[in-house]
């Protein structure tokens, strides 16, 4: 397995909404921390969108990433078509073998058949530039419907990104999620997390930790992956939440919670 470091690792750093540093981190400067973590691939995902930048910025990224042993994968967010055509020409450019496209909420509106049907030629057109797309599970498409989405399409370079906690949002826990999922895996996110109690027994958190540190069951997850190449990318992230003391605190957080997330995935993804 390879592994890589996802543009939400640095959620913060890069800024989201309404909190964007004064001098957020660009696609240049995920490179520099991919290659300081001895990672290999670098997936952008739609908190930094490659649209914005030239074709001449692409290219130059595909230079640097050539120069730093380092693979690049990309993604959209929602499912947009003509986004999604303009992405596989980006990933032209970088050589990119994996398209991520993360279906939410809206997409679960669109009745299965259609949604087969716009995703059928950007699935061929994929192919024609080498590449898969890789549908990720997010929080609120269930995955019943992916499988179905999936099987309707019927295409070997249309598989899942799997993420290991984002459907506990679409009431699935993640033995549930990952078990329906990994047979069209072709594509890891990995995070972990934990589950506060309220200190006032009102309810519970689900949130964030270092990889290994909490209670996604990454070593049951990965031997439901024996199956997948072995030269799959497995994209590191975290749940590292914003709290009262702000920006500039979640962001010197960040850097120390990769590392930490680097070493564990180091060593459960170790002779897979």
């Amino acid at each position: 397995m390879k592994l890589g470091l996802g543009s939400y690792a640095y959620r913060w750093s890069i800024g989201i909404k309404d909190q964007v540093p004064a001098k957020p981190l660009n696609a240049f400067d995920l490179l520099d921390r991919a290659s300081d973590l001895g990672l290999e691939v670098v997936q952008y995902a739609d908190n930094m969108p490659l649209d914005r930048y030239s074709e001449a910025d692409h290219h130059k990224i595909y230079e640097i990433a050539q120069e730093k042993g380092l693979a690049l994968e990309l993604g959209t967010q929602c499912f947009d078509a003509d986004q999604v055509d303009e992405y596989v020409e980006i990933g032209k450019r970088l050589h990119a073998k994996i398209l991520r496209v993360a279906l939410d909420e809206a997409d679960g509106h669109i009745p299965v058949a259609e949604l087969a049907e716009q995703l059928r030629p950007r699935v061929d057109r994929a192919r024609a530039a080498g590449m898969k797309i890789a549908i990720e599970n997010h929080f609120n498409y269930p995955s019943p419907r992916m499988v179905e989405l999936l099987d309707a399409v019927n295409d070997d370079h249309l598989g899942v990104c799997l993420d290991v906690a984002n459907s506990i949002c679409a009431n699935e826990w993640p033995e549930e999620t990952i078990a329906m999922l990994a047979p069209y895996a072709i594509n890891l996110h990995l995070k972990d997390y934990e589950i506060t109690p309220d200190p006032y027994g009102v309810g519970f958190r689900i949130h964030g930790v270092p990889l290994g540190q909490g209670r996604a069951p990454i070593e049951w997850t990965l031997d439901q992956l024996k199956h997948c190449p072995s030269d799959m990318s497995v994209i590191l992230e975290h749940w590292l939440m914003i709290d009262d003391a702000g920006l500039d605190a979640a962001i010197s957080k960040e850097q120390p919670w990769i590392e930490q997330t680097v070493a564990a995935a180091k060593k459960f993804t170790e002779g897979r």
